[in-house]
């Protein structure tokens, strides 16, 4: 009889691995909310039009499929050159790699989530403004959650169409066949761009693997 499986422990404390795992409906149950409510004021209070609200949207679409490619690449597979680099990583995304269907750990945590949001806010309010920023985040938070919800989709689901199990086939191939290629989760966009999609299978057990 198979031994049950038991979780990945990252901490001792238990109020910090409580922080570390995450329920899946928790972030649409925070940041769903929070991205209404900024299109909302990108209407009624700021008044921007349809098109301002589309372009900025976009805009924000586009720059949460970089930030996922740039954070997976060099933040999650951050070189554990040291013993806390090689700690802190598997902490981040290492964990993950070694227990790849838990399902409290596909999501990202809200503490975490949170803090990463803030910084990101105010990078983009500099930039943009106070107006523009409103539609901008809200799109990146949509971003955010198609990127969490893909994950986890990929990992628990059972995705039937094409582009589901092209995601699906792409991911995958990153976990078990090239670890240091294929960023990507949401979309391929910038591995094409950058040249890092990988080498292809190069025999039938790594197509097994991936299904």
């Amino acid at each position: 009889m198979p031994k049950p499986h038991r979780p990945t422990r990252l901490f001792e404390s238990d109020l910090l691995e409580s922080l570390s795992r995450v329920h899946p409906a928790t972030p649409a149950l925070v940041w769903t909310p929070i991205a209404i409510w900024l299109f909302w004021r990108s209407f009624a209070t700021h008044h921007l039009d349809g098109y301002e609200i589309v372009g900025l949207g976009g805009g924000g679409l586009l720059a949460w499929s970089f930030f996922e490619y740039a954070m997976h690449r060099f933040l999650f597979h951050l070189a554990p050159v040291t013993p806390w680099r090689s700690r802190l990583q598997f902490i981040v995304h290492g964990v993950h790699h070694e227990d790849p269907s838990n399902p409290t750990r596909l999501l990202m945590p809200p503490a975490p989530a949170i803090i990463l949001a803030a910084v990101l806010y105010g990078v983009f309010r500099t930039i943009l403004g106070p107006v523009w920023v409103e539609p901008f985040f809200a799109s990146l938070l949509v971003g955010y959650l198609v990127y969490d919800y893909t994950h986890l989709a990929i990992h628990r689901g059972n995705l039937r169409t094409r582009l589901g199990r092209h995601l699906r086939r792409h991911h995958l191939l990153h976990h078990f066949v090239t670890p240091n290629a294929r960023w990507g989760v949401t979309s391929p966009l910038w591995d094409w761009v950058f040249g890092t999609g990988g080498r292809r299978p190069l025999s039938r057990n790594h197509i097994a693997v991936i299904g």
